[in-house]
């Protein structure tokens, strides 16, 4: 089997990326990033998820983004938005964190062997977050071939983002369709340690509205 390095968050999108990848016939090597995040719950949300679907492998790299700052996301002073998603680039971004991560998993996918790095990045949903456009997608899969060892020598790295293009409810479905437990992720940007959403942030309204959508039960646990 081909190996695949899978940035695993613990949310909804990265569950299903993964599954996705697994349905393709990869071995995943799932990638979580502890990026000093509020919503650390979902970490251990991508222990279970990994586990639950079978990955080959997990690993969590710690890095503190919130020594940068910038984001509701790493900085508490900064609340989250909670009146629905509004237009323009909210203040969940955080600045160059999907390079980042994608930078961390051209690096795991080189040390492992890789020849593919899946990521569920989504580009339908979300509130204009820059790099979650598939131009941006293109353009890191261009640099990681101009970047690595492994692409020099003749083995060139494929980025694959899936749901890029889907909406939440189809997400969802695709998901079903593949057997993933929605029981086991986490999506709130302020869920508590035992992963209970809040139900009023963007990403909660977005999961809840997918749901719904979808035709499909909520196992959601709220405060």
């Amino acid at each position: 089997m081909t190996k695949a390095v899978v940035l695993l968050s613990g949310g909804l999108d990265s569950a299903t990326t993964l599954a996705m990848a697994r349905a393709e016939g990869h071995d995943c090597y799932c990638l979580s990033i502890d990026y000093g995040q509020r919503h650390r719950s979902e970490l251990v949300a991508a222990v279970r998820v990994a586990q639950a679907l079978g990955a080959a492998a997990h690993k969590v790299v710690r890095i503190d983004l919130g020594a940068v700052g910038g984001s509701a996301l790493t900085d508490p002073a900064i609340a989250l938005p909670v009146d629905g998603v509004q237009p323009g680039i909210p203040v969940t971004y955080v600045p160059a964190r999907n390079t980042i991560m994608l930078s961390l998993a051209l690096a795991h996918a080189e040390v492992c062997g890789a020849d593919h790095i899946y990521f569920g990045a989504n580009a339908v949903d979300y509130s204009g977050y820059p790099d979650c456009r598939p131009d941006y997608m293109r353009a890191f899969e261009v640099l990681a071939n101009l970047a690595t060892k492994a692409a020099v020598e003749g083995r060139p790295l494929k980025l694959h983002t899936p749901i890029i293009e889907l909406s939440k409810a189809e997400i969802i479905r695709r998901g079903v369709a593949l057997g993933v437990d929605y029981a086991l992720t986490v999506s709130c940007y302020q869920a508590d340690e035992a992963g209970r959403a809040c139900g009023v942030c963007d990403s909660c309204r977005l999961r809840r509205a997918g749901f719904e959508q979808a035709g499909v039960s909520d196992p959601t646990p709220y405060k």
